[in-house]
């Protein structure tokens, strides 16, 4: 079985594939002062309550992470508790994805992931939205290079700054409220943040369809906060809550099982 980990700045994203088959997943925070033997105790504790153990059961291994201090854990981690070694994406790994940016080497490598996945499954051109800690548009040509794309804040770090910068807002759920026009405060704060976000995102695609001139490039919606905002996208075309999985999966096959 393969064990994928998609390392962001806020959480950690684990899937295990038998075969093609996204099987179990699970989410953890991303704490980069945990050791490698604290994540192998993790990595154990998840796969057990799925009868699975991680020296038997785990033959395959693959990362993608922009967090370095867990990237270097993860391989420390592999190195002493699993019997082969990890495939960890970036710069020089086979993907099948070209890079056509200014500077390839500082793509993250969660994005070159999401656009192997999204063109292998849906074709080009598409933009891949993922929404995380910063909410990514990655823009895939006709043909599956990575073009380049938008990084704006995410959902939560705009409800921080906007708590945190003001003496009298506090935390709200991110829910929607009952109306745009929002009858309290809590409600009034919603509203900024979900069909503010949602129309950021509808902009945005708007303006980088007619940048391609491709008005029916397909767009994928991704990541843990996805499910809040695109009920009220009207751009959106796809959900793939385990794209970034998937990508993994497809890297891995290029650079061990071929």
């Amino acid at each position: 079985m393969l064990l994928t980990a998609d390392v962001g700045n806020t959480e950690i994203v684990l899937g295990v594939f038998d075969g093609t088959e996204l099987r179990h997943t699970w989410r953890s925070s991303t704490q980069p002062e945990r050791t490698s033997d604290e994540l192998a105790l993790l990595l154990a504790g998840f796969l057990e309550h799925r009868d699975l153990d991680l020296r038997k059961d785990i033959t395959g291994f693959c990362i993608a992470s922009v967090v370095p201090d867990v990237t270097g854990q993860f391989r420390d981690m592999a190195a002493t508790y699993l019997s082969h070694e990890p495939v960890i994406v970036g710069p020089g790994m086979k993907t099948g994805v070209s890079v056509v940016t200014d500077n390839p080497r500082e793509v993250g490598a969660d994005r070159v992931v999401n656009t192997l996945a999204a063109f292998t499954a849906f074709g080009g051109p598409a933009i891949v939205v993922d929404f995380g800690t910063s909410t990514n548009f990655d823009v895939v040509s006709e043909t599956g290079e990575f073009l380049g794309g938008v990084i704006a804040p995410g959902l939560q770090i705009s409800a921080g700054a906007l708590v945190g910068r003001t003496a009298r807002l506090t935390r709200v759920d991110l829910q929607p409220p009952r109306s745009p026009v929002g009858r309290s405060t809590v409600e009034a704060i919603q509203s900024g943040l979900i069909y503010g976000t949602a129309g950021e995102v509808d902009g945005i695609v708007d303006r980088i369809r007619d940048d391609l001139g491709a008005p029916a490039a397909t767009v994928i919606a991704t990541g843990g906060l996805a499910p809040v905002v695109i009920p009220h996208c009207r751009t959106v075309d796809r959900y793939e809550p385990w794209l970034t999985l998937e990508g993994l999966r497809l890297v891995y096959e290029k650079n061990v099982d071929a």
